[in-house]
């Protein structure tokens, strides 16, 4: 999905309403400029609350920064996102995705099925017991965009990816959002794209990660070090050494919930 970068940078920024489903402040509104309008996501630092694992005032910054790392990848997985001022202060702007439309017998990219009847053309992810005691059984969609953002997030350590925070516009193409608490040094990715832990990561992808890589030893680096910390910079590296090295998909910690709460 593409837009005119300045009408993200530069338009004006006018608010519909909040999303008093986030934890964080969170709103609706829309950029215009030039007579164009798009539909967009404003989290000010201001309305964020201070995480104990995650420095105050640092959410909007990773949210860029986590865009910024999609599109050195070339993958786009995160929807276009920069940092500018608006009518509550500075703050993080996302290009708002409007999900595809379900036909009867559709379903989202992760979902929730009886026990044993992992659909064709999915994974399986865990097998638990909803909220009636019934076994059921966490799946996602097996397919590369996914796998994508399974590496992504791998790379970006990213602590909340929900179901609810994979979105399908229908085009062919799937983003991610809500990247606010990524980038620790300490190992925190909680997920719920554990489908292929252990499996080969396809080979373009780790090239992609290589290539990455290298841009993190040099000015990238230096760049994205005014988003994040110069540790959490040298722990981005690692994980990608870690990639490249093992050339799989990564298990679960032992040291950590390794699917977030709620898991949509």
């Amino acid at each position: 999905m593409t837009i005119d970068p300045e009408l993200l940078a530069l338009g004006e920024l006018s608010l519909h309403g909040r999303l008093v489903a986030a934890s964080n402040g969170t709103y609706q509104g829309s950029v215009s400029l030039n007579g164009e309008t798009a539909t967009v996501v404003y989290k000010p630092v201001e309305g964020e609350r201070p995480l104990w694992d995650f420095p105050d005032g640092t959410l909007a910054q990773r949210e860029f920064a986590a865009y910024v790392v999609s599109e050195a990848l070339g993958w786009s997985v995160v929807p276009p996102t920069l940092l500018r001022d608006g009518p509550l202060g500075v703050g993080m702007v996302q290009l708002w995705i409007d999900e595809a439309e379900l036909g009867p017998g559709e379903t989202e990219l992760v979902d929730i099925v009886p026990q044993g009847r992992v659909p064709k053309g999915w994974v399986g992810v865990l097998e638990a017991l909803d909220g009636r005691h019934n076994p059921v059984t966490l799946v996602h969609a097996d397919n590369e965009a996914l796998k994508r953002m399974a590496v992504f997030d791998a790379v970006v350590n990213n602590a909340d990816r929900k179901g609810g925070h994979v979105l399908n516009p229908g085009d062919g193409r799937v983003y991610g959002v809500d990247h606010g608490v990524t980038f620790n040094a300490d190992d925190k990715l909680r997920t719920v794209l554990w489908g292929w832990a252990g499996d080969s990561i396809p080979a373009d992808l780790l090239d992609d990660v290589r290539r990455l890589a290298d841009q993190l030893a040099g000015g990238f680096g230096q760049q994205l070090c005014e988003l994040i910390t110069t540790v959490e910079l040298t722990a981005t590296r690692e994980r990608c050494a870690t990639l490249l090295k093992t050339g799989t998909f990564p298990y679960p910690s032992d040291d950590w919930p390794a699917i977030p709460w709620p898991a949509f």
